[in-house]
């Protein structure tokens, strides 16, 4: 079949599910029903873009979706058994993220270490009306907006596997959904893959609250920090895959964080080797951090370390956070020596889409 027809039959099979969604949407109808009929939308959507050789999608309103991440929402359960049948890892021997995951908690647990796993959800799974029209989830809470539920059931479902393996996972999605509203803006970037300026606050937030407020830290000598919140331009990702010639910019706030400097304005804390916290991940522990990635200063390591009140390591790697992030650690060759906290955020499509795959690394060795 010829891809002109089968782009018209995806368009009728969308058009369709539409419909059915709609009605799903109804009061009446349970939640389940309704994360069913969305899947099939964003499973074709999926589908089309990648028959179409495309990696981003336009929506609504001018927000535009990444293809890998639609994908890495529907593919179904990806552990166990049924890890090589959809993993996009080269490698299928490392195709199921579970014990790669379970095993770097053990040996940071040994070593005196605690791992906070932070999963970003899905933009999708935020923002799933603006992926395509007429899309919409029920009655309005309190507050008069429509509240979509929870459409990452997968994802609850391993990282319930992984809490029972003992691993810390936070949960980012119900803060998420309960701010995604927000005056001050969405918590994603609109034309881009990452969260937005916000999002790293709310998510900060959720992080922070997760680590409390431990003796180790306690004993440390903290500073405090400043912040200054203005708009920035950016050119998205998503926006320069669609149209490479114009792409459109967005603009949007971001808090930028650190020390104190004459004119007021915070100077970003230096990242350092020796903190005893370790922030590590994909690109979401890079953008707006890394000043090739849209700013600098008003990232996820800068916000920790204002938090915490203390300059943090870092260890992110643009494309996959998976197995890169702890083969660095590993050539580190000092078994994490002095650190009390990992943080590991990445991507929820790290766990399907990454070419690399989950492997075991030993990155303490005694």
């Amino acid at each position: 079949m010829t891809r002109p027809y089968l782009a018209i039959i995806l368009v009728m099979s969308v058009t369709g599910t539409l419909v059915n969604l709609a009605h799903a949407g109804q009061p009446t109808a349970p939640a389940d029903s309704q994360v069913t009929h969305f899947h099939n939308i964003v499973r074709l959507l999926a589908i089309g873009a990648q028959q179409q050789k495309r990696t981003a999608i336009p929506g609504t309103d001018g927000w535009m979706f990444f293809v890998p991440e639609l994908r890495a929402l529907t593919v179904g359960p990806f552990w166990g058994d049924r890890a090589s049948a959809v993993s996009r890892a080269s490698n299928k021997r490392y195709a199921d993220p579970l014990e790669p995951i379970a095993d770097f908690h053990r040996q940071l647990k040994r070593a005196g270490i605690r791992l906070l796993v932070v999963p970003v959800p899905a933009k999708v799974a935020v923002y799933p009306e603006r992926v395509a029209q007429n899309i919409s989830f029920g009655p309005s809470n309190a507050r008069g907006k429509t509240a979509p539920p929870r459409l990452d059931i997968h994802h609850q479902a391993f990282h319930k596997l992984l809490v029972s393996r003992g691993v810390e996972v936070v949960d980012l999605l119900p803060e998420f959904l309960e701010q995604r509203h927000d005056r001050r803006g969405p918590l994603y970037c609109k034309t881009d893959t990452h969260w937005s300026g916000r999002g790293v606050d709310v998510a900060t937030a959720a992080i922070l609250k997760s680590i409390g407020k431990p003796k180790w830290l306690r004993d440390l000598p903290l500073r405090k920090s400043i912040s200054h919140t203005q708009p920035v331009t950016i050119t998205g990702d998503l926006a320069r895959t669609l149209d490479a010639d114009k792409p459109v910019r967005e603009t949007l706030p971001l808090t930028f964080v650190g020390r104190a400097k004459r004119r007021g304005r915070p100077v970003p804390t230096p990242v350092s080797r020796t903190s005893p916290v370790l922030v590590m991940g994909d690109s979401h522990a890079l953008v707006f951090h890394d000043p090739t990635l849209h700013a600098a200063g008003a990232g996820l390591p800068d916000h920790i370390a204002a938090g915490l009140g203390l300059a943090v390591d870092l260890i992110a790697a643009r494309g996959s956070g998976a197995t890169a992030t702890r083969i660095s650690l590993l050539r580190r060759r000092d078994n994490l020596k002095g650190k009390k906290l990992v943080i590991w955020c990445f991507s929820i499509r790290e766990y399907t889409e990454s070419f690399s795959g989950w492997r075991t690394v030993p990155v303490i060795r005694r």
